[in-house]
Parts: structure tokens; sequence; C-alpha cells
């Protein structure tokens, strides 16, 4: 087994465990502020909201420090320090007495973890480019697939020890994840060579590099569309699910096996229509995926049972997944020799804004977030949730598509 081959199984299960860890405390922190002295529910919305988005905009913040850091320093050392840190921070996190230091906390958190951009810059390095298709669409497998468990394991503990002791399960599983990566990954660490007069590898150099790239910019485009959109659906399915169902029927568990039949869907494709990326072409597979999701997010205005709905967003699953491993395929690919730590962060950092409107509006529901347009459904702007169907990324994406960036002679296309 070749080096960059281990690097990328270790990695897999290392990812696996940290989304899960992370994922397993994300549905209950407003919760956990009422456990914490918050009674009243406007108090309680107003802090979920401030502990969802704040680590977000943070993360955003110190992404391409960080990129341009292990540009500098090595891949290997940013996963350890995203997974061990994070794991001091979580476990941390479980012994707060107020909500303003569970603020802190998270604010912490939001500075100094960050595993998916460090895991997939540590694989994107030390992968051959010929085959960067297919070990991105694994570590995203990983990383949805824990996405998906991670929450049914959060509920199970939280349910039985208490919504402290999930914060100390996810510190359990970044350490053992840090472990990992600690001993069982090895680098060739080259640092790019310095120029003469200018400082190898620094962050503004990497940011303008980027800012030149039409190719760059580009994908970057697609990446914040495609958050954009998906984050646009998220907050409205739940109550577009409850108007399909019958009165008294179990909306929140019909909510978490569509969201879990997406998630696992996603991740298969992952895998898969990476190594048809590395083949057929990035490009043509991320086209594909464009217009695959805007074929399957149109009829969803149409459905008339759940059932079909299941099938539609499974089917957007399959896009989803496809597209983010094409779009974390291109960055790399894309990315000069020594600089993929700064080109894939500030790629992360792009769709922030997808993230941000997530996390805040997460403050309006304990389990799925609400966001201010379920707050217009309520006063009665949207008689349907229907309207929510119809995400910008769908034609987004495919508009950004074919507006064409090549690939580079050392990709696949």
């Amino acid at each position: 087994m070749q080096i960059w081959q281990r690097n990328l199984y270790v990695m897999w299960v290392a990812e696996a465990l940290a989304i899960i860890g992370f994922s397993v405390v994300i549905p209950f922190l407003p919760y956990y502020v009422q456990e914490l002295g918050v009674s009243d529910l406007t108090e309680v919305e107003m802090w979920a909201g401030l502990l969802y988005s704040v680590p977000a905009v943070l993360m955003g913040i110190f992404a391409p420090i960080w990129g341009s850091l292990s540009d500098r320093y090595g891949r290997k050392l940013m996963v350890e320090r995203a997974m061990l840190g994070g794991a001091v921070i979580l476990t941390v996190t479980g012994f707060v007495r107020n909500v303003p230091q569970l603020l802190i906390m998270r604010s912490l958190q939001g500075c100094v973890t960050g595993t998916v951009a460090a895991a997939t810059t540590l694989v994107a390095s030390s992968t051959p480019r010929e085959r960067i298709g297919y070990a991105l669409g694994l570590l995203q497998m990983a990383i949805y697939g824990g996405a998906s468990i991670g929450p049914l394991v959060g509920g199970l503990v939280a349910d039985t020890f208490g919504y402290r002791a999930a914060f100390w399960v996810t510190g359990g599983l970044l350490l053992f994840a840090g472990l990992l990566v600690l001993f069982l990954v090895q680098e060739q660490f080259d640092p790019p060579p310095k120029e003469k007069g200018k400082e190898s590898g620094g962050l503004w150099q990497g940011l303008k590099m980027i800012v030149r790239s039409q190719a760059l910019m580009t994908v970057f485009g697609v990446r914040v569309i495609m958050r954009l959109g998906t984050r646009l659906v998220t907050p409205v399915l739940p109550l577009f699910i409850q108007t399909l169902l019958p009165t008294g029927a179990r909306v929140a568990s019909f909510s978490g096996l569509v969201s879990g039949v997406s998630g696992v869907t996603s991740a298969l494709a992952a895998a898969v229509l990476g190594r048809f990326g590395d083949r057929l072409g990035r490009r043509r597979v991320l086209l594909a995926c464009a217009v695959g999701a805007t074929l399957l997010y149109l009829p969803q205005f149409f459905v008339t049972s759940p059932m079909q709905l299941l099938a539609l967003q499974a089917g957007v699953g399959i896009t989803a997944g496809g597209t983010l491993a094409m779009v974390s395929a291109l960055l790399a690919s894309l990315s000069p020799k020594g600089r993929q730590g700064v080109v894939i962060r500030c790629g992360f950092q792009r769709g922030l804004g997808g993230q941000c409107y997530r996390s805040d509006a997460r403050r309006h529901t304990g389990r799925q977030p609400g966001t201010a347009l379920h707050v217009s459904l309520r006063r009665g702007y949207f008689r349907r949730c229907r309207a929510g169907c119809f995400p910008a990324g769908a034609p987004g994406r495919l508009v950004l598509c074919r507006a064409g960036f090549g690939e580079g002679s050392t990709t696949a296309a």
C-alpha cells in the first residue's frame, strides 16, 4: 500500500469520528442553553443564534490564516491542531456554568477547529493529482456519513446521560481521531520555494494568487451558490413535510428520515462520482450534477405525498455529494503546488454565507432551523412552504458550470 493510500484510509476514519463528534452536540444546543438557566424563549432564541453564528463567522475568518500556515509548516500539523484542540475545547464546554461561558467556548471552537478543510488539504496535497477525485470523494463520504450518524448518537447520549455528557463524548472522539492522525499519518512535506524578496507561503500572496485566477474564482462561486441553495431549503423542509403528512403524524421522525436518506446518498455519490470525475473529467461530472439538481428540485413544488418528496430528496443527495466532491477536487487540482492549504481553506470560507444563514436560523426551533423565512411563513407572507423548494443553488450552479473553466493539464478532463 502506498503512503498516500494509507493516509487516505486513516484520514477517512479520523474525519468520520470527528464529524460524528461535532454532530453529536449540534442538535440540542438550544436545550443546553435552557439547562444553563435561561428560561425566557426570546433569550433562548437570541443565545442559540449567537452560539451557531459566531463560530461560523470566526471559522471563516481564521480559515485562510490556518491555510497559509499549513502551506508553510505542514498539513498534518493543522489536522492535529483542529482535532486535538477541538478535543480540549469541547471537553471543557461540558463544564461551563452559564451561557456567556458557553459562547466563549463556542467562539474558541470556531477559531481553533476546522477539521474538514484541514483533512481535505492534507489528503489533496499527498494524493497524486490523477487520483484526487477518488480520494476527496471518499473523504466526503466519511464527512456525510459522520454527519448522518452524529445527531442520532447525540440524541441517545443526551437523553441517557445528559447534555454535558455529549460534549465529553465529542471530546473523546476528537482525541481518538487526533491520535490516529498523529501516529499513523505520514506526511512528506516540502515547503514551497521562497520567491526572491517575498516570504514563502504568505497569506496575502496566496490571496492575491487566488483573486487573479479566473478558474479558482469560478469554482469558489460554484461553492458559494451550492451552499446557499442547500441552506435555503433545509430550514423550511420540516414545515413542507408537515403540510404533506396527516395531522398527528410523526413529523420529526419523517423529517429525520428524509435528512438521513439524503445524507446516505450523498456519501455514496461522493465516493462513486469522485472516481468518475478522475476518468471522465471533473467539469463534465460537475455540470451533470448541476443539471440533475435543477431537475430534482423543481418537481418538489408539485409533490403530493411524503414518499415522493423522500425519493426526490434522495436524488438531490446524490447531486450534492457529487458536486461537493468535484468542487473539492477542482480546488485541489487548480491549486499551484505548495499552495493547496490557502486555496482550499478560502474555498471553505466562501461557503460561509450559507453556513451562517443556516446557523443563525437554527435559533427559531430546537431540532430544525426555522429561519427568517419560517417567520415569514408564520406571518402569512407565504401560504405554502413550497416557496422554499426553489433554491438559487440548483440553477445557479448550472449557470456557473456553463461559464466554463479549464481544469489544467494535470487533470483528467
